[in-house]
Formats: structure tokens, C-alpha cells, sequence
């Protein structure tokens, strides 16, 4: 039996704007000088779901059950940039974002430090941070721009953090995180 159209589209994730302007292929989908993309959508849900959720929320005062988002991360000669698209969270609000060592999890510190492309070294080039600012509907976006590519194995999440006047959270609190594998 088919679906109502109301039915389908709740089954439908949310249309988020894409990053940046498209560029053109060249010979196996990429443009000279990169790989493809890498695009992780997904909603936020419980760490401890029956099913395995790539998105999990540790607040869902400010990132609810069902918010989506979006990760691009775009490599292109030995640069690259981590981009982030929220909707459905807190807003307005700053959530600061940060690439994480470790895979998301029930306990928010599964997700381990923030990543390092050289460890221990202070640099603001240093880590992939960035802080996406919410609209009063719970949408926004931001990017961060590194100039080298992630270790292979070394960074395993996008954490986003409570950040400033998060009511009960501390700034510094995870309170949402995302698979990806960079």
C-alpha cells in the first residue's frame, strides 16, 4: 500500500543549502587536485538507540531528537575544509565545533580530544574549530580551513559544544556529536 504524500514527506530528511558553489568534475567525479567529497547527513538521536545512531545528542534541550545535520569535508591540494549545517537545533545560539579523535557514544567523552595535526602544539592552525551560529529557527552553518589533511585513523567526529549562556550546560559541555571519519 502506498504512502500518504503527508506520510512520505515526514519520511523525508530536511533539505539543508549546500556549501559553497559546485565546481565541475573532471575524469572520475573530481576536479584537479582533490578527491570527492565527503558528505555525512544525518538527524541527531539517542547514543544508546537500538539502532546505531551516526548523530547523537547529549542535550536535547538545545540539539532535540530528529535535528539535522550535515559535514562536508573537502580536500584539495593538501588543504582541507571541515564544513558544518545545522537545523532543527537551538537557536539563536553559538555552538562551538570542534574534529574529535574518538567515535560518539553513550558517555559524551567517548569522542576524545580534539584532534591535533601536530599533538600538543598551541597554533590556531593547529585544530579544525569553527562556531556555527544559529538563526532564531535553530538553522546555521560555518566552515574552518586547514592547510593539511587528517592523519589516517586520527580523527573519528565533529563535536559540537554547549557554548556561552547554554542555561544548565557548561560552555565547554558536548552536547551533540557526529561519525565521520575524516
Amino acid at each position: 500500500m502506498p504512502l500518504s504524500s503527508a506520510a512520505g514527506a515526514l519520511l523525508m530528511p530536511l533539505a539543508l543549502l549546500p556549501i559553497g558553489p559546485p565546481e565541475a568534475p573532471g575524469p572520475g567525479g573530481a576536479t584537479a587536485g582533490t578527491v570527492p567529497d565527503q558528505v555525512v547527513n544525518a538527524q541527531f538521536d539517542r547514543a544508546d538507540g537500538f539502532v546505531p545512531a551516526r548523530a547523537v545528542t547529549h542535550a536535547p534541550d538545545l540539539v532535540p531528537y530528529g535535528a539535522q545535520v550535515r559535514v562536508t569535508v573537502h580536500r584539495e591540494e593538501g588543504r582541507t575544509t571541515v564544513a558544518v549545517e545545522l537545523a532543527g537545533v537551538a537557536g539563536p545560539h553559538e555552538f562551538p565545533a570542534h574534529v574529535h579523535t574518538g567515535y560518539c557514544g553513550v558517555d559524551p567523552a567517548a569522542s576524545g580530544p580534539h584532534y591535533q595535526h601536530v599533538a600538543n602544539a598551541d597554533s590556531a592552525d593547529n585544530e579544525v574549530r569553527m562556531t556555527v551560529h544559529t538563526d532564531a529557527g535553530g538553522a546555521g552553518h560555518a566552515s574552518a580551513t586547514v592547510p593539511w589533511a587528517f592523519r589516517p585513523d586520527g580523527a573519528h567526529s565533529l563535536v559540537l559544544h554547549a557554548g556561552t549562556d547554554a542555561g544548565r550546560h557548561a560552555a565547554a559541555d558536548r552536547v551533540g556529536c557526529v561519525d565521520v571519519d575524516f
